[in-house]
C-alpha cells in the first residue's frame, strides 16, 4: 500500500501511508482498506462451496512494495514528498497482476516479490482505475513467474458463506490467511476516490494495512479483492466483488480505461404522504423523486426535476431508490454500473400524473472529477508577481480548508448548476508571497478570480495568457467573486518582482499548466 485517500465524515479507512497533504490527515487516516464497486445483477445468487485455498493459490499471491512521490498543493512548484508502503497483489493472467489502485497511486517505483523468495522484481502500472480502486500491473521481466497459476475469477458469495483473505499485512513478512463470513452485500462509497460508490461485500474479518489488493477466495476461485476496513469497528473488512473486477477488465480490453458512467440525477426518497400526494403517486405505488438533473448529463432534456422514477430497465424502483435483482435489494444505480459509454438505459417516469417510457444514452462526464481525489498528476498553477493561482479541486480544497462562503458555494454548484458550461476551471488565488509589491494583498487569498481587465476568466491557461501577454496594460485589474474591491497589480513592477521572488522562495518554474 502506497497511498491513502481522504474521506470526509467517514469511518472507512484506506491503507496507505502517503497522504495528499497534512490537512488531509484530518479527513482520513492512512490505512489500506475502504469501500468499493458495483456488481452485475445476474451473479448475486452464485455461491461456490467454501474449501481451503489450494497451495497454488498461495503461490500466485505477491507482495508489492511501492515508493511514492505525493504532490504538495500548497507549494505546487515543488516535486512533492517522498514516501512508501506495501500491499498485496495476485496473478490473474500472463504477466497480469491485480491489486488496489490505492496501493500503487503516485508510484515512482514498484517492486514485486513472490512467495518464498527474497528477489524483488521491477513492475509498472499498465492500467489504473481510481474510481473503483483497482489496478493492473506487469513485470518488466516475467520469466521467474511463468510457473505460477493465475487465480480464476469466480462469482458473488452469498450471505453467511465463508471466504479466505490472503495477503501480506503488516506485522510480518510471510503470507497471512484469515477467514471470515460474508455479513453484508451493499452499495457504498469507495474512499480512495472519495466521490464514487459501488457494490461492496462486508466480511467479519479485519483487513489490515498490507492486506489491500489481496485476493479473497471462495471455492478455490476469486470472490473479491480486499480493499478497506473501518476505524470505528473491529474485525470488519470490505472487499471489491468480482462483478466490479470483471467490469474493470472488460473496460481495459481496448487498452484504455474509460471510467464508470453516471446517470446524472440526484434523487430523494418518497415516503412522506403529503409529498406522494403532491406528485400524484398513488398510496400503493413506489418510486423515487428526481431532485435535480445534471446539465449535459445522460438525463438532460429527457428527465425533468419533479419527475418520479418508477422503473429502470424494467426493474421496479422502491421509495428508497432500490431495486430487486436475483432476490437481493440493491441501489438502482447498480443497473448503470454494469454499462459503458454509449449504452442505453430505459426509464419509466411519472410526470404530472402520467406515466411515460423514455430512454437515455450514457456518456462520459469528466467535469465531475472536480470532486474526486486526484492521483498520479502534479498540481497545476501559475505564478505572477508574487501571486499564486490554482484551479480548485478536492486536493486543493483539502490542502487549504477554504473558509470563503462564496468559494464553497461555487464549488458545490459547479456541476448541479451547470457552472462548468461557462468556466472550465474555478481559479483561486491561493498564496501571496511576501514582497514589497504584495504588501496588503494577503486579504484576497482564498477568493475565486472572476475577471481580469474586464475579461471573464475561463480557465487557468486563460489567466496565464492574460498575465503574460507581450504588450500588457499598465495595470492588471483582478476582480474576485463577491469581492468588494479589485486587486490592482502594476504589470511593470510585477515583472521585476517575479524574478526577485522566484529566486528568494526557490521557485524553479513560474507555471505548470498541464496535468
Amino acid at each position: 500500500m502506497c497511498n491513502s485517500s481522504p474521506t470526509e465524515n467517514s469511518s472507512f479507512q484506506i491503507t496507505r501511508p502517503a497522504l495528499v497533504s497534512a490537512a488531509m490527515r484530518l479527513i482520513l487516516r492512512p490505512l489500506l482498506p475502504l469501500a468499493l464497486t458495483a456488481a452485475a445483477s445476474g451473479q448475486l445468487k452464485e455461491s461456490p462451496l467454501t474449501t481451503k485455498p489450494k497451495p497454488t493459490i498461495y503461490d500466485s499471491v505477491v507482495k508489492i512494495e511501492c515508493a511514492t512521490q505525493v504532490p504538495d498543493y500548497r507549494t505546487p512548484w515543488n516535486s512533492g514528498r517522498f514516501s512508501g508502503g506495501r500491499g498485496t497483489g495476485f496473478l490473474i493472467g500472463p504477466n497480469q497482476f491485480l491489486t488496489n489502485a490505492h496501493v500503487v497511486s503516485d508510484a515512482r517505483r514498484l517492486l514485486i516479490t513472490r512467495r518464498g523468495s527474497a528477489q524483488k522484481h521491477v513492475a509498472r502500472i499498465k492500467h489504473i482505475a481510481h474510481d473503483c480502486d483497482l489496478a493492473l500491473l506487469e513485470l518488466e521481466y516475467f520469466a521467474p513467474f511463468e510457473d505460477l497459476t493465475p487465480i480464476e475469477i469466480g462469482g458473488m458469495p452469498q450471505l453467511e458463506s465463508e471466504v479466505s483473505t490472503i495477503g501480506y499485512p503488516v506485522g510480518g513478512d510471510r503470507l497471512s490467511v484469515t477467514r471470515g463470513v460474508v455479513s453484508r452485500i451493499d452499495f457504498s462509497s469507495y474512499s480512495h476516490s472519495r466521490a464514487d460508490s459501488h457494490l461492496v461485500i462486508q466480511v467479519d474479518a479485519a483487513i489490515n494495512p498490507g492486506n489491500s489488493g489481496g485476493p479473497v477466495i471462495q471455492g478455490g476461485k476469486l470472490a473479491g479483492v480486499a480493499f478497506q476496513g473501518r476505524t470505528d469497528a473491529d474485525n470488519v473488512g470490505y472487499i471489491i466483488p468480482t462483478p466490479v473486477v470483471k467490469r474493470f477488465l472488460e473496460d481495459i480490453k481496448d487498452d484504455e480505461y474509460n471510467h464508470y458512467m453516471d446517470i446524472g440525477l440526484s434523487t430523494f426518497p418518497l415516503f412522506n404522504p403529503a409529498m406522494r400526494k403532491a406528485y400524484k403517486l398513488s398510496d400503493d405505488a413506489k418510486g423515487i423523486l428526481v431532485a435535480n438533473v445534471v446539465p449535459e448529463g445522460p438525463c438532460d432534456q429527457v428527465v425533468e426535476k419533479g419527475d418520479v422514477l418508477l422503473k429502470i430497465d424494467g426493474n421496479e424502483i422502491d421509495s428508497a431508490g432500490n431495486i430487486r435483482i436475483s432476490g437481493e435489494f440493491v441501489d438502482m444505480n447498480e443497473i448503470v454500473e454494469r454499462k459503458f459509454a454509449g449504452d442505453k438505459v430505459k426509464l419509466t417516469i411519472l410526470r404530472g400524473g402520467e406515466t411515460r417510457d423514455v430512454e437515455i444514452t450514457l456518456n462520459e462526464f469528466p467535469y465531475s472529477s472536480i470532486y474526486s481525489i486526484r492521483y498520479d498528476e502534479q498540481p497545476r498553477f501559475t505564478f505572477y508577481g508574487g501571486l499564486v493561482f490554482q484551479p480548485l479541486n478536492f486536493n486543493l480544497y483539502a490542502s487549504y480548508s477554504f473558509d470563503d462562503r462564496r468559494l464553497r458555494q461555487i464549488y458545490n454548484d459547479f456541476i448541479s448548476k451547470g457552472l462548468f458550461k461557462e468556466i472550465e476551471d474555478i481559479v483561486v488565488l491561493t498564496r501571496v508571497e511576501s514582497d514589497r509589491l504584495t504588501t496588503r494583498m494577503g486579504g484576497f487569498t482564498g477568493m475565486v478570480v472572476e475577471e481580469v481587465n474586464d475579461t471573464k476568466i475561463k480557465n487557468l491557461n486563460h489567466l496565464h495568457e492574460i498575465f503574460n501577454t507581450p504588450n500588457p496594460p499598465e495595470f492588471h485589474v483582478i476582480e474576485f467573486n463577491g469581492g468588494a474591491r479589485p486587486l490592482i497589480v502594476p504589470s511593470a513592477e510585477a515583472a521585476e518582482a517575479q524574478k526577485r521572488i522566484m529566486q528568494q522562495v526557490g521557485i524553479s518554474k513560474a507555471s505548470r499548466l498541464e496535468k
